[in-house]
């Protein structure tokens, strides 16, 4: 730990605040955000293997129905999205919070993997599953808050997107690690061969905790102001943020728009694991390319995350939050248009990837512009919340919709809400257009 405090602090500032160099890529990507990226790639490396599997596991080899499963999957999430405020909170309650919560998270994590080798009931593995939750939950707003931390404002776009990419890179190896796993053990009983995913996930995770306390620093400064520029005044240390103060950053107009705008969208967006079910039922897709379509969008999104975060940071990323959604628009009309085929699922799997590359880092990026750097966690903690909670919601809502409706009826009233949604939005974020 305390080499790496050493060793990438200062770096980061040697990289900012050197006289005579010249901004570029390196001061652009601090060390920080690429050491936490290469922890986010392992860790979901660990995770994707297990979300692969875990349907199957618990429907064709323990018996869950497909209903139970989406039911217990839904609180979960609703679990991971209500604790990433508290870890946002606490994160911002001294000097080294933000590594310690993070780290905290990860190990609850690497932890709920060997975990499911001793449990075989819906109720334990529900909280096990609520634990994994737990940890996400805890390290995404510290996470995201040191990447803001680290970086010039300026270059906050470009440092979210290199992130998201190296994210979403573990994203893409996770399933195919995990089959390779499936295939090896094809000949032993069918739990042994979910048994050795869980064992190789669980490594996996350890070494992503082993990765942060080695190479993340504790204490994460703020990136130097470029030559130019001036510095904020110095604001001396006060007393440590109460909850309620966490809260109380809804009051700031600019946070709390793009808090309202996040939540909108997020009432308007339909879970992948619904939309993928989609493409293969209005399609016509060949049910043995169901799994590979995840595996589409995270192509797509680790080859735009990049470029789209340089965007961001040109055109402003509220614009390109926006952008994203009237993408994702696109996608939906093509579920519902005549096309079929492969053809069609293509289409609908890259402009699926571009909205994750388009909103995804982006809105971390936005977010970290109307907070201070002293609470950068909880307010992260906030918007995130505020969209994962409007994500559950569209979720239940929807699949009730499907149950009553119809797949399509849903999806059109689903594409219609959507729309005026975004109009709402970009009239909520109009008049901040200028902050980021």
């Amino acid at each position: 730990m305390y080499l790496a405090d050493a060793r990438s602090t200062k770096s980061d500032r040697a990289a900012a605040a050197t006289p005579g160099t010249r901004p570029g890529r390196r001061a652009a990507v601090p060390g920080t955000v690429l050491a936490l990226g290469a922890v986010s790639l392992v860790t979901d490396v660990s995770s994707e293997m297990v979300s692969a599997v875990l349907p199957l596991y618990v429907v064709a080899a323990l018996g869950l129905s497909p209903l139970g499963f989406g039911l217990l999957d839904g609180i979960n999430n609703g679990v991971g999205a209500l604790v990433r405020l508290l870890g946002g909170h606490l994160a911002d309650r001294g000097g080294r919070g933000h590594k310690l919560v993070a780290g905290i998270g990860y190990g609850l994590s690497a932890l709920c993997k060997p975990l499911l080798l001793l449990v075989h009931t819906v109720p334990l593995i529900g909280g096990v599953l609520a634990i994994d939750r737990t940890g996400k939950g805890l390290r995404t707003a510290p996470r995201d808050a040191m990447i803001s931390l680290a970086t010039a404002p300026e270059h906050r776009g470009r440092a979210f997107g290199v992130h998201r990419a190296m994210d979403t890179t573990g994203a893409l190896l996770g399933p195919l690690l995990a089959f390779a796993v499936l295939r090896i053990t094809d000949d032993r009983a069918e739990r042994a061969g979910y048994g050795a995913v869980f064992t190789v996930s669980g490594c996996v995770a350890v070494l992503g905790v082993l990765l942060l306390v080695l190479f993340v620093p504790g204490r994460v400064a703020p990136a130097a102001v470029p030559p130019g520029r001036v510095a904020p005044a110095a604001v001396p240390p006060g007393p440590r943020p109460t909850l309620r103060d966490a809260i109380a950053l809804l009051r700031r107009p600019a946070l709390r728009r793009l808090t309202l705008a996040a939540v909108l969208l997020g009432l308007t967006t339909v879970s992948d694991s619904f939309l993928y079910l989609l493409l293969q039922r209005e399609l016509a897709l060949p049910a043995h390319l169901f799994p590979l379509l995840p595996l589409g969008t995270a192509a797509v999104f680790l080859t735009l995350a990049v470029p789209l975060g340089l965007l961001a940071d040109r055109i402003g990323r509220r614009t390109l939050f926006l952008a994203g959604h009237v993408v994702l628009l696109g996608a939906y009309g093509t579920v519902l248009s005549p096309l079929h085929g492969v053809g069609a699922a293509v289409l609908v799997l890259l402009l699926h990837g571009t909205f994750y590359a388009a909103t995804d880092g982006v809105l971390a990026a936005a977010t970290a512009a109307t907070v201070p750097d002293e609470q950068q966690g909880a307010g992260q903690a906030l918007v995130g919340t505020g969209q994962a909670l409007a994500r559950f919601t569209c979720s239940l809502a929807f699949g009730a919709a499907w149950t009553l409706c119809g797949p399509r009826t849903a999806l059109a009233a689903t594409t219609v809400a959507l729309a005026v949604a975004a109009l709402a939005a970009t009239r909520l974020l109009r008049p901040t257009a200028t902050t980021g």
